[in-house]
């Protein structure tokens, strides 16, 4: 899989993994063009993505393809916070 093959399929599990998974009296249904990379990465037969959405629910999603097995794995997180601290 090349790197772009793999970048468009992580949109797209993405807005699936997100319409699946929203609130359906939201009546909200996003679509691939909704979804951005903010950092992604090839190695060898390997990709890894951060991915997240226009929507302002504080959800990012790491994605992961293993060229040996041809599998992508996808977590789902959720920012809670961000805490500023002086050292």
């Amino acid at each position: 899989m090349t790197n772009q093959e793999f970048i468009n399929k992580a949109k797209q599990l993405v807005a699936d993994y997100t319409n699946d998974h929203m609130d359906k009296t939201d009546g909200v249904h996003i679509t691939d063009a909704d979804v951005y990379v903010a950092w992604s990465a090839k190695t060898l037969q390997n990709s890894k993505a951060l991915l997240s959405t226009t929507l302002s629910d504080g959800m990012y999603y790491e994605l992961t393809y293993n060229g040996d097995k041809k599998q992508v794995y996808l977590d789902a997180y959720k920012k809670w916070e961000n805490v500023e601290y002086e050292i």
